[in-house]
């Protein structure tokens, strides 16, 4: 007799088969409304220009926006700020010379007034990697200005701003804390809900305070900052690697304050290689290819443009998403289920978004999905789906390169299922060393 794993595999092969011989080669059928539109855009006149290579900036931190939601845990989203001062901390993966920061209102009902900023060097007072406090290092806080030496900006519903340059040697992998005085009442935010890192608040202006005494109140996401970039730093003739995802790649499951999420180790890989990239992370825990979420941001298919093809001297994209599509449309899931999505629909998604990397000239790499046994998302027909999609991403060609990230973190002893030292403890989300295995199962080259 066979076993239920042999059994579920031999039914994930004829559902990938019967998907496979379904599928058009080209098209974007079933991709209607917003994701249509992105997918027409792309064939516009002169949209193939490779406008990405055209600026000295190169990122080298991001979060991706999302609309306010607490569908977890509470924090700061929905009832916004007046008269703080909010501190954050990022890890940049590429240095440079000089510096200037992203900040994005897209999700914003009200213009959004910044009435303050500076960028530092993070003060983690043992020498190691941990945040400890608000506070950063002596003689290491930059004023930013905006437009040209303006201590405030406002930013209009739906934009985004970038401060100007600031002279500021930034190393990579350095931690710095970006600033903000946020004087007048900003609404519901735009913000990034799983940052892994702890951002700070305080009460009145303290952006230029050197000590985190002030800051009191503390949260796990970032709010506004988009980004943080750099020039004036070694040629990187590649271009920066984007990785483009859900919560495996957002980095649910992983530390906080740590820097251990996949991207962050694959950034280090780089570098331990000789070969230094900087590496940005666009995923959002919850997020879908083909269906938007009323908490977990715009399907992929649609954010792909904005979120990733926005950045600047991007040469490679990772894909890592379909997961949520697969399993999401359960009673019970998080914010309440969401319409579902057959193999087919998610493999044109994927269509989707790799045209939407060639038309701008960016290689596109596709990962396949990690295991899902023993999680929520665990039964039959989700292990068919999935096991159809990372058939079609191994064998289809339609990807410039494939990390198959399913068989690096898989359990020998059951491929279904992440391996007991992979996992965090929910059958789904990788443990520090799962992303470090993630990262490590990427072949540089392909990249």
């Amino acid at each position: 007799m066979r076993s239920k794993s042999s059994r579920r595999r031999t039914g994930a092969a004829l559902l990938a088969a019967a998907t496979l011989a379904a599928i058009p080669v080209v098209g974007t059928q079933g991709l209607t409304g917003p994701s249509g539109a992105v997918a027409a855009a792309n064939n516009s006149p002169g949209h193939n220009s490779p406008t990405h290579n055209t600026t000295p900036w190169q990122g080298a931190w991001a979060a991706s926006p999302q609309a306010p939601t607490e569908v977890f845990s509470p924090n700061w989203s929905h009832q916004g700020f007046a008269r703080h001062t909010l501190r954050q901390v990022v890890r940049v993966s590429a240095g440079g010379t000089d510096a200037r920061i992203e900040l994005s209102n897209r999700y914003g009902k009200t213009p959004l007034r910044i009435a303050g900023a500076s960028i530092a060097r993070t003060d983690v007072r043992d020498g190691t990697d941990v945040v400890k406090s608000a506070a950063v290092k002596a003689g290491s806080v930059r004023k930013l200005g905006f437009g040209g030496g303006s201590r405030d900006v406002t930013i209009p519903v739906g934009g985004k701003t970038y401060s100007d340059a600031v002279p500021f040697k930034v190393k990579a992998f350095e931690s710095l804390t970006v600033t903000l005085y946020l004087e007048a009442p900003t609404g519901p935010t735009t913000f990034h809900m799983v940052s892994s890192a702890t951002s700070f608040r305080a009460q009145g202006d303290h952006v230029l305070d050197r000590d985190g005494a002030a800051f009191t109140e503390s949260s796990d996401s970032w709010y506004y900052l988009t980004g943080v970039e750099v020039a004036g730093g070694k040629p990187v003739r590649a271009g920066s690697v984007v990785t483009f995802g859900d919560s495996i790649t957002d980095g649910v499951g992983s530390g906080v304050d740590k820097g251990n999420r996949y991207p962050d180790e694959l950034a280090e890989r780089f570098a331990a290689a000789g070969r230094p990239r900087g590496v940005l992370n666009h995923g959002i825990a919850g997020n879908q290819v083909t269906n938007d979420s009323n908490w977990a941001g715009e399907k992929g298919v649609v954010r792909f443009k904005k979120d990733v093809l926005s950045e600047p001297n991007v040469g490679t994209v990772i894909v890592l998403e379909g997961i949520n599509d697969i399993g999401a449309s359960a009673e019970g899931s998080p914010g309440g289920p969401t319409p579902e999505v057959s193999a087919r629909e998610l493999i044109e998604g994927h269509r989707s978004l790799i045209r939407q990397a060639h038309a701008k000239g960016i290689k596109v790499v596709g990962a396949t999905l990690t295991p899902i046994k023993g999680s929520f998302y665990d039964s039959p027909a989700n292990e068919a789906k999935r096991e159809a999609v990372n058939h079609w991403i191994r064998t289809s060609g339609a990807y410039d390169a494939v990390v198959d990230l399913d068989r690096a973190v898989a359990d020998p002893a059951d491929r279904d299922r992440i391996a007991p030292a992979y996992d965090s403890g929910d059958g789904l989300h990788p443990s520090d060393a799962g992303y470090r295995a993630m990262a490590e199962a990427v072949d540089l080259d392909s990249l």
